[in-house]
């Protein structure tokens, strides 16, 4: 993959483009208009790679106010930047070290005639910092676009301050309910918080320091203009942001389920009322948001000198067996989780806001006063996730699908911010086998591929020298499950499918030959894939030690297989559409030598059904939706097939994750009219009161898991059944799968437009109704074995 970007060394080396790592221009062009290099800058006394929380400023006059004033912006770890208090920008887009992201942001706006004041609020996590971020040591940087704008760039004219007042609080993983990389929760003292530190007319006084600044913060010195001419690398490489910036917007508590210790109502959840706790009390008020979300918690407070305020955050409550039961319940449960505290210094309107923001629904205030009254005037969030417009639509005549659908997408916005994430509670990480699911829910739902792009690339970056991707990415703790790198090809092979970019896809294929060779190297005499070292995950199957199917470990797995032939079926076709055609043939009889001997080693005649190892007497469903989807089992036999998995309780279940490929392989089989009714598991899920979707059956760990979320992309695509009949999406195939439906329409984002579909059974069933189609596109529509071809623009449709 061109990648020209490794060999930037400073702001000035780079000019501004929002495109995607892969897309970077071929050749390094010159600085920012002539502006000279900033240099990071940081606490000249403060260790490099503790907690710390530090504040920059930088006050400068203007005569008149231009009408465009463009900075460069970064930090390590992350930042928020203010002008004249009010803020402008939050980053930098995480990344690693060698793409180190800065946002580039225009403050005219928030610019004014006389003083005027940058500030900086910057933090490092230090030892408590997530797994997914990467980090050097503390420090900021930004550049003016210009030599005009350059007056204000890092350097010695800023100046610091290191608060005291914030300390992290660790997160026992079991203690919340399992595996946690997260950030800590936040301890923040008021009596140590410089108050209106971003305004104009703050006085800086004791403790503000010049910062250090320049050459200590590069491991090597580079030229400052035209890079080095040995090609070194040292430090943050910096390339330009190249999403969005996130949504922010206000969210509010819908009630207070519990109080104790005090008489509380609800006026100060809507900003219209004050909580008064008075002297020496305890107070424990259960707030319910009503629904999952992501928000920073804000605060507001006056008076209450001595006392302290702590936030517990929580998806759901759990009893004393430690069940979550119904979500909607709280007598008789408790709270666990994440913990913010505040310490008010007792001045009047002092508001407090998270460095980071936490996942909840529900919250527990608990206060403690000292010998003075505390008045809480608000307590609300500041929602925060990628900015994603809702474009699709479904609806029908089974109500509760519209529901299922809500809590869907609900789920899928809370796992993707500025990387998609598993879980936003517990991890905050980019997988590869949660973010196929997740990319293709993204393009049906809301057309937008810019984070599938990035997640695209980062696995590519993450690839080891020996050829297999990571897990996740960006992750400063290196974890490998292998079967996520053939799902990363599918991943490519899915965005080449539904977008005509093929020179950005080209830039991929050396990655996939170099997963396919890494498994190919381990296929043994069998034909079957041998022993797999790392975690050779493959789903949440119960029976199956920390998601690993028999043979997994061992060798001769024929899920795993299956999952071999299965992507070198797709590079195949990338292959021979854009790279080498002696590749796709090598790939295409790799394939199919290791589906005949699955067939030769592992179906049982007796049962009709594969096993899941060929010397093994377990069956699986995951295994035996593979063997459809690879055409392991011949296409006349699929159906019967299906069907046995459908109806043999006996077999290993398929979990949510894999669920998706199970309903996958129930099209192809050819029983898509069987898709609605295995949604039951959803409705179940609306029966217990959930508002996202989770990561497994119950017990399940997180209540928010967006690899649940697939059925909303099976909605559209095969209920509706709209999906690409050729690379780029140059033409579309429409093959309902109504069910027990009897009307459905909905809408599909397509890079041309919007493909429209609405249709209804009619009483000698048949199907009616009407398909628009984006000027531009055609295709056809497939109903009962009959197609009829589609043009753009509004069509009736009979059949």
């Amino acid at each position: 993959m061109k990648n020209t970007c490794l060999v930037a060394t400073s702001l000035a080396l780079l000019t501004w483009a929002a495109t995607p790592i892969a897309a970077q221009p071929p050749a390094l062009p010159t600085v920012f208009d002539g502006a000279p290099a900033a240099p990071w800058i940081a606490h000249p006394e403060a260790p490099n790679d503790e907690f710390g929380v530090f504040h920059f400023r930088r006050t400068f006059d203007l005569e008149s106010v231009p009408e465009s004033f463009t900075v460069h912006v970064s930090a390590d770890n992350r930042y928020r930047l203010f002008v004249n208090g009010e803020p402008v920008s939050s980053g930098p887009q995480r990344s690693d070290l060698m793409h180190w992201r800065y946002e580039t942001v225009d403050l005219a706006r928030q610019l004014r005639v006389g003083r005027n004041v940058l500030a900086a609020l910057v933090w490092n996590w230090g030892e408590e910092r997530p797994v997914a971020q990467f980090s050097r040591r503390t420090a900021f940087l930004l550049q003016g676009d210009s030599p005009a704008e350059a007056v204000v760039s890092s350097g010695p004219e800023w100046t610091v301050l290191r608060n005291e007042g914030y300390a992290p609080i660790p997160v026992n993983g079991q203690a919340v309910g399992g595996y946690y990389a997260s950030p800590p929760g936040e301890s923040i003292d008021g009596r140590h918080y410089p108050w209106g530190w971003e305004q104009v007319g703050f006085e800086a006084g004791g403790g503000w320091l010049p910062v250090q600044a320049g050459q200590g913060f590069r491991a090597r010195r580079t030229q400052p203009r035209g890079g080095n001419p040995f090609g070194e690398a040292g430090g943050w490489q910096l390339v330009p942001r190249s999403i969005p910036p996130m949504e922010e917007s206000p969210t509010r508590f819908a009630s207070v389920r519990r109080a104790e210790g005090i008489e509380a109502g609800s006026g100060f959840l809507r900003g219209e009322g004050d909580l008064v706790v008075p002297p020496r009390t305890k107070a424990v008020l259960l707030l319910d948001q009503s629904h999952l979300t992501n928000a920073f918690a804000v605060l507001e407070t006056s008076g209450g000198a001595g006392s302290s305020v702590a936030l517990v955050y929580a998806e759901a409550l759990k009893d004393a067996q430690g069940n979550k039961g119904n979500r909607d319940e709280v007598e008789g449960k408790s709270i666990a989780g994440v913990r913010d505290e505040f310490r008010p210094d007792g001045g009047e309107r002092r508001r407090y806001q998270t460095l980071w923001f936490r996942t909840y629904r529900y919250v527990q205030l608990e206060v403690e006063t000292a010998d003075e009254p505390l008045r809480l005037h608000d307590l609300h969030g500041i929602f925060v996730g990628y900015p994603f417009e809702l474009v699709a639509r479904f609806d029908s005549d089974l109500e509760w699908l519209e529901d299922m659908w809500k809590i869907n997408w609900r789920g899928a916005r809370l796992c993707a911010w500025e990387t998609y994430f598993d879980t936003p509670y517990y991890e905050q990480l980019q997988y590869v086998g949660d973010t196929r699911i997740q990319a293709l829910i993204t393009l049906y739902m809301t057309g937008d591929d810019l984070l599938v792009r990035q997640a695209i690339e980062h696995f590519d970056l993450s690839r080891i020298p020996e050829g297999i991707t990571a897990s996740r990415y960006p992750s400063d703790l290196g974890q490998y499950i292998p079967t996520f790198s053939l799902i990363w090809t599918t991943m490519v092979h899915d965005f080449w499918m539904h977008r005509d970019d093929p020179e950005y896809v080209r830039g991929f294929l050396p990655g996939i030959r170099a997963v396919l060779g890494w498994f190919d190297r381990r296929v043994d005499d069998t034909g079957l894939m041998g022993g797999i070292p790392w975690w050779p995950y493959m789903d949440w199957a119960p029976g199956w030690r920390g998601g690993v199917p028999p043979g997994g470990r061992e060798g001769h797995s024929t899920l795993i297989s299956l999952l071999y032939a299965y992507a070198l079926e797709r590079a195949a076709d990338l292959e021979s559409a854009l790279g080498l055609e002696s590749n796709a043939a090598a790939y295409r009889e790799d394939a199919q030598s290791v589906l005949e001997a699955v067939r030769r080693r592992t179906w049982d005649a007796e049962r009709g059904l594969f096993k899941d190892t060929p010397d093994g007497d377990t069956y699986s469903q995951q295994a035996n939706v593979m063997a459809i989807l690879t055409g392991a089992v011949p296409e006349a036999e699929q159906s019967a097939l299906m069907e046995r998995l459908l109806s043999d309780t006996s077999l290993t279940q398929s979990t949510y994750y894999f669920s998706y490929y199970q309903l996958e392989a129930l099209r192809e089989a050819g029983l898509g009219e069987r898709y609605v009714e295995q949604l039951d598991p959803w409705q179940g899920m609306l029966a217990l009161g959930l508002t996202t979707v989770p990561e497994t059956p119950e017990p399940t760990r997180s209540d928010s898991h967006a690899w649940s979320a697939h059925p909303n992309y099976g909605l559209l695509a095969t209920v509706l059944g709209v999906r690409p009949a050729e690379p780029g999406f140059e033409s579309v195939r429409i093959e309902p799968h109504l069910g027990p439906l009897k009307r459905a329409e909905g809408r599909v984002p397509h890079p041309l437009g919007e493909i429209e579909v609405r249709l209804t059974r009619t009483d000698a069933g048949g199907l009616r109704g009407e398909v628009t189609l984006p000027e531009g596109l055609e295709g056809v529509l497939e109903w009962g074995g009959k197609e009829t071809a589609l043009r753009g623009g509004r069509q009736e449709v009979s059949f």
